[in-house]
């Protein structure tokens, strides 16, 4: 018998993303598979096992802004120059 890995809502922080791994039907609404703020999930998600946590960020990647390059409309005044 497989063992299942039910997380608690406790576990996580309100403004937390986690994953929903399939459908969840519940009365107040159907939550279809995806990231969601743990604030957004019902309780039974959590009690049937269907959220997983996000793995964590590795690297830099968080620190990484925007792209930052040559801005478009600037390139288009000099042509015009």
């Amino acid at each position: 018998m497989p063992l299942e890995r039910r997380l608690s809502r406790e576990v996580f922080a309100e403004t937390e993303i986690v994953e929903l791994r399939q459908v969840c039907m519940t009365p107040s609404g159907l939550f279809e598979p995806g990231k969601y703020l743990v604030g957004q999930l019902p309780d039974a998600a959590f009690e049937m096992g269907l959220v997983e946590a996000l793995p964590p960020v590795r690297g830099k990647s968080e620190e990484i802004g925007p792209p930052t390059g040559p801005d478009p409309d600037e390139s288009n005044d000099q042509s015009n120059n």
